[in-house]
């Protein structure tokens, strides 16, 4: 599992543009609305879907794939062994999806065989066997594309050890391995379509078992037939148009007209509160759920002021989650007292019971405890991508509040740069504090904790010079939490495992090198006349399959 953080910033970069005000040309918009109004790869016909978009599918090779606009696609062309599956209580359930039930594990945590479904063909005619999905494996992991890490060191033979039961060997015991299986990415692919060789992608089709097949794929349009083939139930619409496009106002505008069935990914909170505004009288339907999204704040041990617990502690009493969700957001997100979000059981929101929110009394005593008074007042820059209109919101809000609540002793200077610039520098440093955004790329504790914290090298002296939390920008380094990380990964009892979480929820919530902000919300928009619109709790995706025109 290493390197989760370092190859997730072009992810973070991505996820903040569900933040942005795009500003496009006049052209631009024209010829969006021209496209809309004429049809072009918009309009349906029969039963088909139409999906409006504003995210661009950069690749459908499921190897090379690490944005969740790609993630969307191929979770409806293909299938992983597992998935999560939500009952009416809103309960998550690991369930086999190409695989035939849950895997039977050895017992030093290292040999997982997994039987499979019998019934199952790929898109190109090509059977489905133990054989063709160790060869999807093997090539996701082999061809050293973006998300490859998440095999490459983990998993170290990846075999067919009957025709219908495969074989993975771990170089390390993972409790979380088999919620990783849910991966999109890690689908099943057409031996007959896909080679394996490093660098080896092909980004403009896809072959797997999915309920859908590729029928077209263009820079602005994608469209999603049904494979009549398919060994599941059949999907209750006949096939998705999907239109991309090229700003949130061209959307927002075809979605108010009627050119879209389906709005998704990305409208700014402005726009969602509009068409919040409007469902009443022109009967929109809204779907939200939680979304796997967090928002944090990195401060940097290693830089003054940060390098004082007090002043982050301070900074983590002044914080108002409430005022940020109203102000920013229009209460679209819920504030979020841990790092790890309360879908999981070991949540706990230990950053409400130690700090509170707009905490003022505590963040003076904690000021003037670290020698901060109107003769030496504290400055802190709040640094945030300069598109981000969230970052911006927020740090504005937060200098507004000091200078309220705290005249003389806080003052807060926000503080802004271009999004690729600041993923290049902070691990260098740079920057003291950073407003940051994360999601996981798949449901298990682990991406909530381990990215952050963990070390390889370093001392409580120099902080952490190798490792998650050196390239997360924070630099924290603690060898109980790297030992803590350890045991909960390689924890086979969900409670014993539950217990080291909620202990390195309590070293966060002591030490402060990072202060948990909010946890967004994922919308979807349908026209009156759709049904079965639905989000994953697990994954910011759209099932196709269940929409009905």
């Amino acid at each position: 599992m290493r390197g989760i953080s370092r190859r997730r910033w072009p992810a973070i970069a991505a996820l903040i543009s569900c933040c942005l005000v795009i500003l496009v040309s006049c052209q631009q918009s024209s010829r969006d609305l021209r496209q809309t109004s004429s049809g072009v790869g918009a309009s349906s016909q029969g039963d088909r879907i139409r999906l409006g978009t504003t995210a661009q599918i950069v690749t459908l090779d499921p190897a090379e794939a690490y944005e969740q606009s790609s993630m969307m696609a191929i979770a409806n062309l293909g299938e992983p062994l597992y998935r999560y599956e939500e009952n009416d209580q809103g309960e998550l359930t690991l369930v086999p999806k190409l695989a035939r039930d849950l895997p039977t594990i050895s017992d030093d945590q290292l040999t997982y065989r997994i039987p499979l479904r019998r019934d199952v063909v790929f898109h190109d005619g090509t059977p489905f066997n133990a054989a063709a999905m160790a060869f999807s494996l093997r090539r996701f992991r082999d061809n050293r594309g973006r998300p490859s890490f998440l095999l490459a060191d983990l998993v170290d033979q990846i075999e067919a050890s009957d025709e219908y039961e495969l074989t993975l060997s771990l170089n390390y015991p993972f409790a979380g391995f088999t919620s990783l299986l849910t991966f999109p990415g890690l689908c099943a692919i057409s031996p007959a379509a896909y080679n394996i060789g490093e660098g080896q992608f092909l980004p403009n089709q896809f072959v797997g078992t999915g309920p859908y097949r590729l029928a077209n794929y263009g820079s602005d349009s994608v469209a999603f037939d049904i494979f009549t083939d398919y060994w599941g139930q059949p999907p209750n619409n006949q096939g998705v148009d999907m239109r991309r496009f090229s700003s949130q106002s061209n959307l927002y505008n075809a979605f108010r007209t009627g050119a879209v069935d389906v709005a998704y990914q990305q409208l700014d909170p402005d726009q969602i509160h509009s068409l919040q505004e409007l469902a009443p009288s022109e009967g929109y339907q809204i779907i939200a759920a939680e979304s796997t999204t967090i928002s944090y704040l990195v401060l940097n041990i290693n830089q003054p002021p940060f390098d004082r617990l007090e002043v982050r502690q301070a900074l983590a009493a002044v914080i108002d989650r409430d005022l940020l969700n109203q102000r920013v957001f229009y209460g679209q997100a819920d504030p979020l007292y841990s790092l790890l979000p309360p879908a999981f059981e070991a949540h706990r929101p230990l950053f409400a019971t130690q700090y509170g929110d707009g905490n003022v009394s505590q963040a003076r005593e904690l000021l003037h405890q670290a020698g901060f008074s109107p003769e030496n007042p504290l400055v802190v820059q709040i640094w945030f991508p300069s598109s981000s209109v969230a970052g911006r919101l927020s740090a504005t809000i937060l200098q507004a509040f000091a200078e309220r609540n705290l005249p003389g002793l806080m003052t807060v200077e926000p503080r802004s740069v271009e999004a690729a610039t600041a993923y290049g520098y902070l691990d260098k440093g740079v920057y003291p504090t950073f407003l940051l955004s994360w999601y996981a790329d798949f449901f298990d504790a682990d991406n909530y904790v381990k990215p952050f914290l963990e070390c390889q090298e370093g001392s409580i002296e120099s902080g952490c010079t190798l490792g998650e939390s050196q390239y997360h920008g924070s630099f924290y380094y603690n060898p109980l939490a790297n030992q803590l990380l350890q045991q909960q990964r390689e924890a086979s009892d969900p409670q014993q495992r539950n217990a080291l979480l909620v202990e390195l929820q309590e070293i966060v919530a002591a030490e402060v090198p990072y202060i948990p902000l909010w946890q967004n919300k994922d919308y979807a928009f349908a026209q009156p006349d759709i049904s079965g619109v639905r989000l994953s709790k697990t994954q910011q995706v759209l099932p196709f399959a269940s929409i009905s025109p």
